[in-house]
């Protein structure tokens, strides 16, 4: 039996590109049952309609500074669908206590660094000041604290000389859609300890 997988954007959905083609295998263990946005212009939402994947919205907008009736909504949303597993797959939101608790060990969340290195936002840019020489990006479990889980797994790129935030970006973006469907293949196959 596959998991039902839920992926949460709130952008272009290029992971969630990825994780729906990976699940379009025979073999893959997960299946994306749905692809919910947090915004409702989201273009990731047309490019899975266009895969043929049920889209859903939870406009955090509308419950204004309320973030845990938004992730109530949400949490609705996921249940009444049956969901397994959730992908965030650049979902722009903090998530509270509640709502992670509520997922534990469920949730996964794709970092564009190499953890525990350049936690947070602006990764690109703090490897490049910081000289390192190797970057890249981390598929881990979501707890209540920002970009800590337990890591699933990692794909890393050399920094190389004269990058910029944009070439260093597009370069482990190849990486993240090539880690995360292994990632969420080894966790609905139950490979991984969260």
């Amino acid at each position: 039996m596959k998991k039902r997988v839920a992926v949460l954007i709130s952008g272009r959905g290029s992971n969630m590109t990825a994780l729906i083609e990976a699940a379009a295998a025979r073999d893959y263990p997960a299946e994306i049952a749905v692809v919910v946005s947090n915004r409702p212009d989201a273009p990731g939402l047309a490019r899975a309609c266009a895969a043929g994947v049920a889209t859903a919205v939870v406009d955090h907008a509308q419950f204004g500074a309320d973030r845990e009736a938004f992730e109530r909504a949400l949490d609705e949303e996921l249940r009444k669908r049956q969901i397994d597993l959730v992908c965030l797959a650049g979902f722009m939101r903090l998530l509270t206590p509640w709502l992670v608790e509520r997922w534990s060990g469920r949730m996964l969340n794709i970092h564009p660094s190499l953890l525990p290195q350049f936690k947070g936002l602006h990764t690109h840019r703090r490897a490049l000041e910081a000289d390192v020489k190797w970057h890249g990006a981390t598929v881990h479990f979501v707890v209540p604290e920002m970009d800590a889980g337990p890591i699933v797994a990692q794909g890393s790129v050399p920094v190389r000389e004269g990058d910029t935030e944009a070439t260093l970006a597009e370069r482990v973006l190849e990486i993240e859609h090539q880690i995360y469907p292994r990632a969420l293949r080894a966790v609905a196959e139950g490979r991984t300890e969260s």
